[in-house]
């Protein structure tokens, strides 16, 4: 039976406070008060800076009662963003992770590319080669750009063993549409919100991940999480929509129609 993993991309936001998190609980109780929720967790500090092996066991220590909580991690931007990366960066980075990974914490490696990260042949020995440096790790890639969407990118994917990440986004010109995608035995979905306005150009960063789902927005994706599910062991689902703990309130939603579906039964 198929795995489902919900959650949101971070948990550590100040501005959750009196909208998700009580104003009485410390900034160190997040991840707890949040784990009584979710059963995952996208970390995407990692994104910024390298992580290191003490943050990772402070982790697994606070949730070391629960079973089935597993951590995501985003990429660091040198593999995505910069793309000059040695070997060495990314033995670094796995060798950070090792605490998630013996102790059977961690999920996927998202590697989240820019609209910038073009398609073209140059771009996909790159993907190849992101493949073989992660090897051993379940990884999935996001892509920005919809020229990625294509049969040769898929099977290269295959190939490597890279998971794809379908997303949930306003529709805009370029960008990805939702699909139900799965190339390993892992599914994927990042939902980031469909705020056209702020999506290109906006004054803050949290301007364009300001929005919060609908019940009926989110039941678009029933059929197309049966079909992931039905694809994969394991699915990832994680709300992006973070500013002012929406992400968490549009997960709660999306989980209770999974539920009242038949879709997620396993919970805590």
């Amino acid at each position: 039976m198929n795995q489902i993993y919900i959650g949101t991309s971070g948990y550590s936001y100040e501005d959750w406070k009196g909208f998700f998190y009580p104003a009485g609980v410390d900034s160190k109780e997040y991840l707890c008060y949040y784990s009584s929720f979710f059963n995952t967790v996208e970390l995407n500090f990692t994104y910024y800076c390298f992580p290191n092996v003490p943050a990772f066991s402070s982790m697994c220590e606070k949730v070391k009662d629960l079973e089935d909580f597993i951590f995501s991690v985003k990429a660091n931007k040198i593999f995505t963003h910069q793309r000059e990366y040695s070997d060495n960066d990314a033995k670094n980075f796995t060798d950070s992770l090792k605490p998630l990974k013996e102790f059977g914490r961690l999920g996927s490696i998202l590697f989240q590319f820019p609209y910038s990260f073009k398609y073209n042949n140059e771009n996909i020995k790159y993907l190849a080669g992101i493949g073989q440096n992660f090897a051993g790790y379940e990884i999935s890639i996001e892509f920005r750009n919809q020229y990625w969407l294509n049969d040769n990118v898929l099977k290269v994917m295959k190939d490597f063993n890279i998971g794809f990440c379908n997303v949930d986004e306003p529709a805009l010109k370029g960008l990805l549409p939702q699909t139900d995608i799965c190339t390993t035995d892992n599914g994927y979905i990042r939902f980031h919100g469909r705020n056209r306005r702020y999506w290109w150009e906006h004054e803050n960063a949290y301007q364009r991940y300001d929005y919060m789902y609908d019940q009926g927005e989110l039941e678009e994706w029933i059929p197309k999480v049966k079909n992931i599910t039905e694809k994969s062991k394991k699915t990832y689902i994680y709300f992006n929509n973070h500013y002012k703990g929406k992400a968490a309130k549009s997960a709660m939603m999306f989980l209770d129609l999974l539920k009242s579906e038949n879709i997620y039964t396993s919970q805590k």
